[in-house]
């Protein structure tokens, strides 16, 4: 099946819920997602953004872009993942916790709304690494169409690029919380800490970055794509992160020289 006709086969999978709620973060998979529904429902979609400390506002701010130029109605539902029971303590289920409790506030939401089902945008990719969360969506029920119709990511993005979303090239992003070594507290100056030092390495030009937090000393562990490691080097910059970082509250700045890599706080689990 190529992917035009995957194409047809999720607007047909989207069709037959009737209406649809789609849990919107703004990223690649989602909008996708949320374009998709829109194609196939018409005004019977609805996309709900979960807000939260570990949500950065820059993503808040594109998602309401999105659904604004769309004219696709947006909820926005305020959750407070630190408060969950566990949360606080990240340990290895944290993304599961979180899940739990954000999805059943969306499908109270969906519930509420008169929409038939709950979707969100996982897709093929998303099932070789350690992900928790995705028990929590198939405990409660959540339809996760893009893995139904069999897309992976690049498939994703070719269409998107093709469709002319925003989203083709938008770098992928995990809950600030994923920046966390398990068992280490999670509190909202951290939070706030690894959302400054990634938005600075944004605005330097930087594409794709994960700021990783270690420590009460708060070693800043960069990931970055290998392919942008001299830009680290670029007269300036080098001195400006390492003086911003040091502002930000972070006490030593290292590079990894592995690179940007998905799950990576994974890779300590045995």
């Amino acid at each position: 099946m190529n992917i035009h006709e995957k194409y047809e086969e999720l607007k047909r999978i989207i069709e037959s819920c009737g209406s649809m709620a789609v849990a919107f973060s703004g990223g690649v998979d989602s909008s996708f997602l949320l374009y998709a529904a829109q194609e196939a429902l018409g005004d019977d979609v609805l996309a709900l953004t979960a807000s939260s400390a570990s949500f950065p506002e820059r993503e808040r701010a594109e998602a309401e872009a999105f659904c604004r130029e769309r004219g696709i109605r947006q909820i926005t539902v305020e959750s407070s993942e630190l408060e969950i029971e566990g949360f606080r303590d990240n340990p290895p289920d944290r993304c599961y916790l979180c899940k739990h409790d954000i999805f059943g506030r969306l499908l109270e939401v969906t519930s509420r709304e008169g929409l038939s089902c709950l979707a969100e945008g996982s897709n093929m990719d998303d099932s070789g690494d350690y992900r928790p969360g995705m028990k929590a969506i198939a405990e409660l029920g959540i339809r996760s169409p893009l893995r139904e119709a069999g897309f992976y990511k690049e498939e994703i993005r070719a269409l998107s690029r093709e469709f002319g979303l925003p989203t083709w090239n938008k770098p992928s992003f995990a809950c600030l919380a994923s920046r966390f070594v398990y068992g280490e507290k999670i509190t909202e100056k951290k939070l706030e800490m690894v959302d400054r030092a990634e938005q600075l390495l944004l605005d330097l030009g930087f594409t794709q970055v994960r700021v990783r937090i270690h420590g009460d000393n708060a070693i800043a562990r960069i990931e970055i794509l290998p392919g942008e490691f001299e830009k680290l080097f670029v007269p300036g910059n080098r001195e400006r992160i390492i003086s911003s970082f040091r502002s930000i509250g972070f006490s030593y700045t290292t590079l990894d020289l592995a690179g940007y890599r998905t799950g990576s706080m994974n890779e300590t689990l045995t």
